[in-house]
């Protein structure tokens, strides 16, 4: 592909003009199509020469069977940065949204709503993953006996998830009672890793002290009651047959659709892409590198803060001919709202 031609005002307008016919449309766009819409009553000949040196730059493409042109991923990121950023969401828009996370009190339920929103405003998939690790410090724990060597235990974080656990342990109410004050009173809005690491410190260096107590923590904390939340984040996912529209290779749907139902994949695709530190919404067109099966998809997404503190990540996967300017807008616009919603129910 040849390094891109110098794109002046007419070659950005041509450009821009194609790619939004073409997500408007489907269909290959053609210079005669372009010339009647041109503001400036540009021949045809004079736009296929435009055109010409923007495919020759590797922006347009060109079906086999058709004589107009198609937006390369190179377009559709040059259109992208073109994009002001400056539109508001429309009101129905806005409405939909607004009710659909109305009463929402915690993290989790609002990652739940917002995956199922943003497929129904992008008509796309939309993916949402309550952080764990560094981000959920702890509230609380409760524990309580169900029966014979059956115990539940129950984690609650500050972000608002609440995890629980059903143990084998043969401990009566009042060991369990202890243990749960010794937690919640020595390590409330530590995170759960640093828990844990203090705990096994304490088992070797202050056994003694606390005696049955401490065996008490040492039968749950071997359970694993602390456990686990780094690499299990809460993932949401809710549109996937958006894209069975769009796909006819049987095989690649396959893969496609097997790469969606694996959350793990979804929160490394989501790691990899989306900066703690970016403020904007970010835009990744073609998500081969990290994820082969998603060669042809975009992700519009954006870390989701409470007070500055990222608890999670929301965004939406869809195919490159996608509505880029409202698609943003809608994650940009449920991103300041995590934030309103949330900082009020603290």
């Amino acid at each position: 592909m040849a390094a891109g031609p110098n794109i002046g005002e007419r070659e950005r307008e041509i450009l821009t003009a194609i790619v939004e016919t073409f997500i408007s449309t489907g269909e290959p766009v053609g210079s005669r199509m372009l010339s009647r819409a041109s503001r400036e009553g540009l021949s045809p000949a004079t736009i296929r020469n435009v055109m010409a040196d923007l495919a020759d730059g590797g922006y347009l493409e060109q079906p086999h069977t058709s004589a107009g042109r198609v937006p390369s991923p190179a377009a559709y990121r040059y259109y992208v940065e073109q994009l002001s950023g400056k539109t508001q969401l429309s009101q129905a828009d806005a409405g939909i949204i607004q009710d659909s996370l109305q009463g929402v009190t915690d993290v989790q339920e609002f990652m739940e709503r917002t995956s199922h929103v943003l497929s129904l405003i992008s008509r796309n998939v939309g993916v949402a993953v309550a952080a764990s690790g560094p981000k959920n410090a702890l509230e609380h724990v409760y524990f309580s006996r169900l029966g014979d060597q059956k115990v539940l235990a129950v984690v609650v974080t500050k972000s608002g998830l609440v995890r629980d656990r059903l143990m084998r342990l043969d401990l009566p109410q009042s060991d369990l009672d202890a243990a749960a004050r010794f937690i919640n009173e020595n390590f409330r809005g530590w995170t759960l890793e640093a828990v844990r690491n203090e705990i096994a410190r304490r088992l070797e260096k202050e056994r003694s002290e606390y005696d049955r107590l401490m065996s008490s923590v040492e039968q749950l904390y071997k359970q694993g009651v602390l456990s686990g939340d780094e690499s299990s984040q809460v993932v949401f996912i809710e549109g996937a047959s958006n894209l069975v529209a769009g796909e006819h290779d049987r095989q690649r749907l396959q893969e496609l659709l097997k790469a969606l139902d694996e959350k793990q994949t979804l929160v490394e695709l989501l790691g990899a892409y989306l900066d703690a530190k970016q403020e904007a919404v970010r835009v990744v067109i073609g998500l081969d590198e990290a994820q082969p099966s998603m060669r042809n998809l975009v992700l519009i997404g954006t870390p989701a803060r409470v007070g500055g503190e990222v608890m999670g990540s929301l965004a939406v996967l869809g195919p490159t001919r996608m509505d880029y300017q409202h698609t943003i807008t809608a994650v940009s616009y449920i991103a300041r709202l995590f934030d309103k919603i949330l900082n009020e129910t603290e």
